[in-house]
């Protein structure tokens, strides 16, 4: 099976990363010589379950793209840039929705999660990396993470969907766009029976499924990824200077 990709690229350099870098954009922050969003696209473009890629990202990082991408202008929030390329998209496939803050990705741990979503009947599916995952590859990074009976995760920066499902989900979009950061905000959008289990640490992934699926009148299925990289986001001057380290090493060996 092959999906679309769109490439969420739109966010200003107004956080903790202004602290290392002057760059107007998130996106077009360099890490070892590249805009960091060009370690997205390099991935989505060698992946095998790819079709077309589209790059919602201000008109300053159109000229940093490769040809073989579409770009569209971005607008003034994550969730409008979403509605702005489900515009753009033809929706006969599922569109894999990417940030464009995770640098380390590639095109195996974006294989694996799409061919692990095949093999599930549902509308939106999301990854999870569980805390011993993320920690045993990438130790010296700060994540939020929450705890359910199955484990500890953290939830990762790529979105798996039917287009059906996300244009009918666009009320709630914004909400969770804003909480998307703070497990406990998100949990309070399911119901006080759900925020007492999850205190309690006795809520389940099924649970959660289940109820969020109620809420967005469309089947949720959570995924849990071996693939850190898929939750591995820069947004503090830590992360940036790990990913420099990092890529740096890996290229200077391939070199």
């Amino acid at each position: 099976m092959k999906v679309d990709a769109v490439v969420l690229a739109g966010a200003p350099n107004r956080g903790q990363l202004q602290e290392a870098r002057a760059e107007k954009w998130e996106a077009e922050i360099p890490i070892h010589g590249k805009p960091m969003v060009n370690y997205v696209i390099e991935a989505l473009q060698s992946s095998s379950r790819i079709a077309d890629i589209i790059v919602v990202a201000p008109e300053e990082i159109k000229g940093l793209l490769s040809p073989q991408v579409r770009w569209l202008q971005s607008g003034e929030s994550l969730a409008e840039n979403v509605f702005r390329a489900m515009d753009a998209l033809d929706k006969k496939n599922k569109v894999l929705f990417v940030t464009s803050d995770i640098p380390f990705i590639h095109a195996e741990a974006i294989d694996d999660f799409i061919d692990r979503c095949v093999e599930l009947t549902g509308e939106i599916y999301y990854p999870l990396v569980s805390r011993e995952a993320n920690e045993q590859l990438y130790p010296e990074t700060v994540r939020t993470y929450f705890t359910v009976k199955e484990g500890v995760f953290t939830g990762g920066n790529i979105l798996l969907a039917q287009p059906q499902a996300v244009i009918n989900s666009r009320w709630i979009i914004d909400e969770v766009v804003a909480r998307r950061k703070k497990p406990w905000k998100l949990v309070q959008m399911l119901g006080f029976f759900f925020i007492l289990k999850f205190i309690t640490k006795q809520l389940t992934l099924g649970e959660l499924e289940r109820r969020a699926s109620e809420i967005l009148g469309h089947r949720g299925i959570a995924i849990i990824s071996p693939y850190p990289e898929l939750s591995t986001d820069v947004d503090k001057p830590s992360d940036l200077l790990l990913a420099e380290t990092t890529i740096a090493a890996v290229q200077d060996k391939e070199a």
